[in-house]
């Protein structure tokens, strides 16, 4: 994965990032020879965005199939809610 340093952002500013990206999906920013950051184009953010609510849904699916689900009426959720607090 590409390095930017937060110097070069600095200095070279979107032109570091477009060139570090042109040669692989992300880079890591780094500060103070610390990675602290990753950058990465709207469409592979979008994708990954994609792949983890399909992870969160597959998730919703086997705690309804394993009966890990409370059915109530919205009032009684509230109620249990408000009991909780």
């Amino acid at each position: 994965m590409n390095h930017i340093s937060a110097n070069e952002l600095k200095t070279r500013g979107i032109a570091a990032i477009e060139q570090a990206l042109a040669e692989q999906p992300e880079a890591i920013v780094s500060v103070r020879g610390k990675d602290r950051f990753v950058v990465l184009e709207m469409a592979q953010y979008q994708r990954l965005r994609e792949c983890e609510l399909e992870v969160a849904l597959a998730e919703a699916r086997a705690d309804v199939a394993a009966g890990r689900v409370v059915r109530e009426s919205a009032e009684a959720h509230l109620a249990r809610l408000d009991a909780m607090a």
